[in-house]
């Protein structure tokens, strides 16, 4: 058996059929046909069932898949951990975060890094949560950084910081000129625009109006962070969002709710047992030492 034909059969399972699998592995159909064929009279077990419309796997096919995934994985991280560079002259770092930290966290750490660093290649993907602990479990991203309320057993969820959630106005609002917090009710009175509700921190907005007792008037709704920054720098209307958006946004104000909303702890998450480049572990030091200042 050699590596190959793992790669074949993955790609044959993915695409649920010979014909567009031969066509991205870039073999012939028969070519591709003959080595499946080769592993399973290797290990001795049909693997996949070509009966119907669609390939699919049979129960035993199902079975080694789960591990010949798993041994692809460990692999490809084998073959980064032979291109690494521990003097960090070269590398990669492959991070994902939920959206709200591309607003305030991500250029400043970036920009220490890449200043330190500069051969290193970073790549960036925002994601869900979920999405991100697929991702780290999938060795699709390093390191992620996001709330700690991880479900997957799979991680490693290292400590940063809480974060804290406040009303954000622009320099114009009237709001803007208040020394003092602002109640729940007073902030029903005037219009919001708020992330929509497939961000954590809307269902985390949501809660807390629901446990005060209060309808807040909702005048737009908007799937990214700069354009609610853009809309209440620009007018009358407000937000709710991390404390720490408006000190790295000029002319924003944040102002805290009375009672406050309930903090929430972000990690540095991982996937446990992972091999770490020497990027990865340069980055996690970094951001901690930033957030610590």
């Amino acid at each position: 058996m050699q590596l190959r034909h793992i790669r074949y059969l993955l790609a044959v399972v993915e695409h649920k059929n010979f014909t567009r699998a031969a066509e991205v592995l870039h073999v012939s159909q028969p070519t591709l046909s003959q080595q499946i064929r080769q592993l399973e009279d290797t290990l001795g077990a049909q693997l996949l069932d070509r009966s119907g419309r669609t390939v699919r796997p049979t129960d035993a096919g199902t079975a080694y898949i789960e591990y010949a995934r798993r041994a692809l994985r460990e692999l490809q991280a084998g073959k980064r951990a032979i291109h690494d560079v521990r003097d960090l002259s070269r590398g990669a770092l492959r991070l994902a975060m939920t959206p709200t930290f591309t607003a305030y966290l991500v250029g400043p750490a970036i920009e220490r890094f890449n200043a330190r660093y500069p051969g290193i290649a970073i790549n960036i993907r925002e994601m869900a949560l979920d999405a991100i602990e697929s991702a780290l479990a999938e060795d699709e991203v390093d390191l992620a950084i996001a709330f700690s309320a991880v479900r997957s057993a799979e991680l490693d969820c290292r400590a940063l910081f809480v974060e804290q959630l406040s009303v954000v106005v622009g320099a114009g609002h009237p709001f803007a000129a208040r020394a003092d917090g602002i109640a729940p009710a007073d902030l029903a009175a005037v219009p919001l625009a708020l992330l929509t509700a497939d961000f954590a921190t809307r269902v985390h907005v949501d809660a807390y109006f629901q446990a005060q007792g209060v309808r807040p008037r909702i005048a737009v709704e908007a799937n990214t962070i700069s354009g609610i920054v853009e809309i209440i720098r620009r007018g009358s209307i407000a937000t709710i969002l991390p404390e720490a958006i408006a000190r790295e946004h000029e002319g924003l104000r944040a102002i805290a709710l009375t009672p406050t909303f309930a903090h929430r702890g972000v990690a540095l998450l991982s996937r446990k047992g992972a091999y770490q480049s020497a990027a990865a572990i340069a980055f996690a030091e970094l951001l901690a030492a930033m957030v610590a200042l």
